[in-house]
Parts: C-alpha cells; sequence; structure tokens
C-alpha cells in the first residue's frame, strides 16, 4: 500500500484556539505521530464535532516534532467550520493525517518564491520554516522570499520588516513578524489598503521581485503556491512568464481524504495525455504547468 504507515488517526487535545478577525482560526493540537510525518504541504482530515462523521480538510501550517504538536490555520465559511471553531482547550478531536503530496524542496533553487493567498498561508510558513530548519541544521542555503495576500485582515499583527527586499516598492513593508523572527523576509499584499502593505495582487508585487534580480538569481527561483485557484493560475502564468518551475498546491472539496471516492479529482496533463487525478493522495500539489495549460 503507497500510503501504508504514513497515515495516522490520532485522538489530539487541543492546546490553543486562538480566534482572528475576519473568522479566521489558528488551533494547535498534541498529535505526536501526524507531526513526526507531516511534510510542507501536506494536510490532515479532521472531525469537527462527535456528532458530525464527515470531517474537514485543512492544511498543516506548522509541526514541532520534538513536542509533537500540530498547528492548522482555517477560516469559518460553513456549517463544519463553524463547529470546528467552537472546540475549546482541553478538548479531543480526531484527526486523521499527514495526506498528500509534498512540496518538493529541491536544493538547486536556492530562492524559493512562496505565494500563499487567505487559507492558502499555511503551506508557505511550513515550507519557510522547513527552509529555517535546514540553512540551521544543514547550512544549506536557502534564501526564500515569502509574499502573502488577503482581501480580510491578516492572521496575525503585521509589522514591519527590518529585512530589506530588493524590487520591492518603497512603503510596502508590512510583513509576518513570525518570518522575521527566522530572518526570512515577506511582504504582503491586498486590496483592502491595509498599511504597509502592496495595493494590488501577489502576483504583481512577486514580479516586482523577480524583474530586480540578476538571470543568474533567477536561475535558482522556483515558485510554490497554494490559495484560490484563479490566483493559482496567475500564479502559473507568471512563472510561465519568468521561465521558471512551479508548484501549486490546489483546494478542492473533499469527501474521505484517502483516494476512495474520487470525489476531488481534476484533470491533469500528463506525459501519456490529460489523466484524471485525485487532489487528496495524487496531490494537493501539482505541477503548476500541469493543471494550467
Amino acid at each position: 500500500m503507497k500510503h501504508r504507515n504514513t497515515i495516522f488517526v490520532e485522538d489530539c487535545e487541543i492546546i490553543s484556539h486562538d480566534a482572528f478577525d475576519g473568522e479566521q482560526y489558528i488551533m494547535r493540537v498534541q498529535a505526536p505521530k501526524i507531526a513526526a510525518k507531516a511534510k510542507p504541504g501536506s494536510f490532515a482530515h479532521l472531525t469537527v464535532h462527535p456528532l458530525r462523521p464527515m470531517r474537514r480538510p485543512i492544511s498543516i501550517m506548522r509541526v514541532n516534532k520534538e513536542l509533537g504538536w500540530v498547528d492548522f490555520l482555517y477560516k469559518k465559511l460553513g456549517e463544519g467550520t463553524a463547529l470546528l471553531a467552537e472546540r475549546t482547550v482541553g478538548e479531543k478531536i480526531n484527526i486523521l493525517g499527514p495526506i498528500g503530496k509534498a512540496f518538493e524542496i529541491k536544493p538547486e533553487r536556492k530562492r524559493p518564491l512562496l505565494i500563499g493567498g487567505g487559507v492558502g498561508m499555511p503551506p508557505m510558513v511550513f515550507i519557510a520554516e522547513h527552509c529555517y530548519q535546514l540553512n540551521h541544521e544543514q547550512q544549506a542555503g536557502y534564501e526564500p522570499l515569502v509574499i502573502l495576500g488577503s482581501e480580510v485582515p491578516f492572521p496575525f499583527t503585521s509589522k514591519p520588516s527590518e529585512i530589506m527586499v530588493p524590487g520591492i516598492p518603497d512603503g510596502v513593508i508590512a510583513s509576518m513578524p513570525l518570518l522575521d523572527d527566522w530572518n526570512i523576509p515577506s511582504r504582503l499584499a491586498s486590496l483592502q489598503g491595509y498599511a504597509g502593505t502592496y495595493e494590488g495582487y501577489v502576483t504583481d508585487l512577486a514580479r516586482h521581485w523577480l524583474q530586480a534580480l540578476t538571470d543568474e538569481q533567477r536561475n535558482e527561483v522556483e515558485i510554490y503556491s497554494c490559495g484560490p485557484h484563479p490566483m493559482l493560475e496567475a500564479v502559473a502564468k507568471l512563472a510561465k512568464e519568468f521561465d521558471l518551475p512551479c508548484q501549486v498546491s490546489l483546494e478542492e472539496f473533499m469527501a474521505c481524504a484517502v483516494g476512495g471516492c474520487a470525489g476531488c479529482v481534476v484533470e491533469v496533463q500528463t506525459e501519456q495525455g490529460p489523466a484524471m487525478k485525485r487532489v487528496c493522495v495524487d496531490g494537493p500539489v501539482f505541477d503548476a504547468y500541469s493543471v494550467f495549460s
């Protein structure tokens, strides 16, 4: 079995559950088996309430393998996430995970460009922390840039970045403090006029940075992205514009999340022609050019 001994079912205690503007929540749970196996791009299937058997797929934002906790960022959108938002510290929820094909972080691409939109931000934070750990433990030399976009208030209190980024327009200084703490530059984009953010789309802000790179620097870039479908399509076009490799994590409605129901299939271009792939186990990460041709 392809996924034997890689997906676990755990009854996980909620350690913290914090609410943010825009009906967004960050929940930390004790899930040592999931934390030990999760990779950037993995997601989990959460039971939102004991009386609601249908689970909800949520991307993993951070893990701590030593302490055994996992962080999830989600937005209250429907009945399921509304029930999840009511769960309190000390309660236990049943979680299935980690699930899915993860992002591939390549040693020859030392300048990852991480673009996250809305609830697509968590996998980008996970990649950034993974790069930070590789730099700390192996002197890997990764220099990621994280660009995050949201049309509701960001689920953190932004601060002016202390890390300068060539090519970023003057005044665009708002950042995610956690990333600054890791010495990883980040910038924010929105159409809502938030202080210090770029007034426009994440792809337009990314273009400013890409245009400022030398050819040699640009050859070290790979784009990684997660977010709404129209944003991912725009990211794929940006990657094609600069002839860059690009990986995207797709967001789809799921029932089983382990490949049995085939309810989350998308058409993907392969060497053998078009094929229907399951986002849950064949993805959620795909080569952008195979999805957006």
